[in-house]
């Protein structure tokens, strides 16, 4: 298993070095340091002398791959893409290249803290609430409650997450006038901005995974243990409790785990909504104000989390399953 794990990270370390070089190609094919220096700036008026000084400021005055101007190592050492890309590796996130120039590693820091204040408790109710509804279905499979259960997932997933904003936001905070509309607070305040975007998040996805996990213990309950199990004379609950959910963990843990990355990054469209201060929020403020600094850490973070959920994945398979065994 040892052997197995080192031969994933090493396969996971030429991911992020693909994705990174790659990241850094596409955006310097549809910008130049030039384009970016006029954006930073602001304007169409914007002199080269002033162009100039911004990119000596933020290192991007050198060149993009190779100098031809030094010798050695520092030939490729002194370039934009080792000083504002290779450095990602050691967690090296650098500067912002916006006016403020606010250091990305600090940001990041208190940004993830609060966005797994949304992630982690997500996370855990997505997947109980996901199971416990297919549980449900199954349970009262070929019955109404069975099938007005599928049409509901079908309708859940058709309707685009927005949507669900629109109407919680008026519902809860505008008509009811239970929650804030938007916005963020410190400590235990947090929660009264957290419950709406988490229970919308969780909505948004209960179509998507309640009918994806109800087809897994459907195909489950054909099995042969399923009927000897019935033929002891075990009751359906315990059946699909007990024997049913543990044998689809490894789908369960499959899907999780692919999510897993996604929740920890902040969801994006509800961080912006709901004015959480988040790591998605982050991104789409970086996006937005093209900041390449900020756009590169966050893809390679979420490149390290991808790579990290799925070695974490592969670990649960022989925790869930003693007969799997990782080669």
């Amino acid at each position: 298993m040892g052997r197995y794990l080192v031969r994933r990270v090493l396969y996971g370390l030429l991911v992020l070095v693909g994705v990174n070089l790659l990241t850094f190609a596409l955006f310097f094919t549809v910008n130049t340091p030039d384009d970016m220096a006029r954006l930073n700036i602001g304007g169409k008026r914007v002199t080269q002398d002033q162009i100039d000084k911004w990119k000596a400021e933020r290192g991007y005055d050198k060149p993009l791959y190779v100098n031809a101007k030094e010798t050695g190592l520092r030939q490729v050492t002194n370039t934009v893409f080792w000083e504002r890309s290779v450095s990602l590796f050691a967690l090296q996130f650098g500067r912002s290249d916006a006016s403020g120039a606010s250091d990305i590693g600090h940001e990041i820091g208190e940004r993830m803290v609060v966005s797994l204040q949304l992630a982690v408790p997500l996370f855990v109710l997505q997947v109980i609430a996901s199971v416990g509804f297919a549980l449900v279905l199954v349970f009262f499979k070929n019955s109404r409650i069975d099938f007005w259960g599928v049409v509901l997932c079908v309708l859940m997933l058709s309707i685009s997450s927005l949507f669900y904003i629109i109407v919680g936001q008026f519902l809860f905070s505008r008509v009811l006038r239970l929650v804030p509309i938007s916005g963020w607070a410190g400590g235990l305040d947090a929660v009264r901005f957290l419950v709406l975007p988490m229970l919308l998040s969780l909505l948004s996805r209960l179509g998507t995974e309640g009918r994806l996990y109800r087809a897994m213990f459907l195909e489950e309950i054909g099995r042969d243990y399923v009927r000897t199990a019935r033929a002891k004379g075990l009751g359906e609950a315990v059946v699909l409790g007990r024997h049913v959910l543990r044998n689809a963990l490894i789908p369960i843990i499959t899907s999780a785990g692919s999510y897993l990355p996604y929740v920890f990054l902040g969801s994006l469209v509800f961080e912006s909504f709901f004015g959480i201060p988040g790591l998605g929020a982050y991104a789409i403020e970086a996006i937005s104000g093209q900041d390449f600094a900020i756009v590169r850490s966050m893809v390679f973070i979420g490149s390290l989390l991808y790579v990290a959920s799925y070695v974490l994945v592969d670990v649960a398979y022989t925790w869930v399953d003693p007969r799997v065994r990782l080669q």
